[in-house]
């Protein structure tokens, strides 16, 4: 966390936070306030472009709207396991918004800005960082959105 200068450490958990639902039982916070980082892929006729979207844990991302977000034209369709791996760096339940491996788009959900603290995976199943909203629009550079989720 050094890295991106954030006061927060990274967090064990003793329990699996594979799924936000499994986070927030660990951490005793409410589902929303955990950060599901969801890589998608848009498909045009030239090019796949990879996106990454920060959702809230009690929301779903209205993938069709990426495209638009982004301006750019193409469907949108998930990854497998694989290529989740590939893209980031990390495995599926444990995909951080911070240290991908590659430069990619990321899309935040203000949906987050709810709470004043929420829960992002720091690339393992049982490891977890806190933050602000803002804190993580900022580390992340990323596209605010009310549209996605």
């Amino acid at each position: 966390m050094t890295k991106f200068n954030h006061p927060e450490k990274v967090i064990e958990l003793n329990m699996t936070a594979r799924s936000a639902l499994d986070a927030a039982k660990s951490l005793e916070v409410p589902v929303g306030a955990i950060v599901k980082t969801l890589i998608f892929i848009i498909k045009s006729d030239k090019i796949e472009t990879p996106v990454v979207t920060l959702v809230a844990g009690d929301k779903k991302c209205k993938t069709e709207i990426l495209p638009e977000i982004l301006n750019i034209e193409g469907y949108v369709s998930r990854p497998d396991a694989k290529l989740v791996k590939n893209i980031t760096g990390y495995s599926i339940g444990g995909v951080s918004p911070l240290g991908l491996s590659a430069k990619l788009d990321i899309i935040i959900d203000i949906s987050l800005k709810r709470f004043d603290k929420i829960w992002s995976a720091a690339g393992h199943t049982h490891c977890v960082f806190g933050s602000t909203y803002n804190q993580l629009l900022l580390m992340t550079n990323g596209i605010e959105s009310d549209k996605i989720t």
